[in-house]
C-alpha cells in the first residue's frame, strides 16, 4: 500500500505518517526505488496512535508502548511498558472523571437556563438576545425573567 492510501484510510496526513516513522512509532519497508510500502496493519496502528494522541499521550510515551503492540517484548521491556500503561490509564481515568463532572455541570446549567426563558418582552427592553434587561413585565414571573450568566 502506498502512503496516500494509508493516510486516507487512517484519516491522517502523509506528513503525519512520515513523522510517526521518524519517531519510531511505525516501521515501514521500502521498495528498491525507496518508496514507502505499507501494510494493512499500519492503518490499525496509525488509528491507535491517533487515539493515544487524542488522549494526550506524547510521542515518547507512545514509543514506550510500541514493543507491546507488535511482538513479544523482553520481560524488562514489558515491565517498563506496563508501568507506563498503568500510569497513563490512571491519568485518563482522572480526566474522564473530570470530564464527566463537567458534562453533568453543563447539563444542570442547560436545564437551569431553559427554566429561565424570558416571557413577553417590555417595549423598553432593547436586548437583541431576548434577555429581559429592563425589569419584569407586569404580570410576568420575575424569577423566570432572569437569565443565568456564567463567568
Amino acid at each position: 500500500m502506498r502512503i496516500g492510501e494509508v493516510a486516507e484510510r487512517a484519516g491522517v496526513s502523509r506528513r503525519s505518517l512520515r513523522y510517526y516513522e521518524q519517531q519510531g512509532l511505525i516501521e515501514v519497508r521500502r521498495s528498491p526505488s525507496g518508496q514507502r510500502l505499507y501494510e494493512e496493519d499500519h492503518v490499525r496502528r496509525v488509528r491507535l496512535i491517533q487515539t493515544f494522541y487524542a488522549a494526550k499521550l506524547t510521542s515518547a510515551t507512545i514509543a514506550e508502548l510500541i514493543p507491546c503492540m507488535e511482538r513479544s517484548p523482553s520481560r524488562a521491556v514489558a515491565q517498563r511498558a506496563q508501568a507506563v500503561m498503568e500510569r497513563e490509564r490512571g491519568r485518563l481515568r482522572v480526566a474522564v472523571k473530570e470530564l464527566s463532572a463537567a458534562v453533568t455541570a453543563l447539563d444542570e446549567l442547560i436545564d437551569a437556563t431553559a427554566a429561565h426563558r424570558p416571557g413577553p418582552r417590555s417595549p423598553r427592553d432593547s436586548d437583541p438576545y431576548g434577555m429581559v434587561t429592563g425589569g419584569s413585565v407586569e404580570g410576568e414571573d420575575p424569577v423566570r425573567a432572569r437569565v443565568c450568566s456564567v463567568t
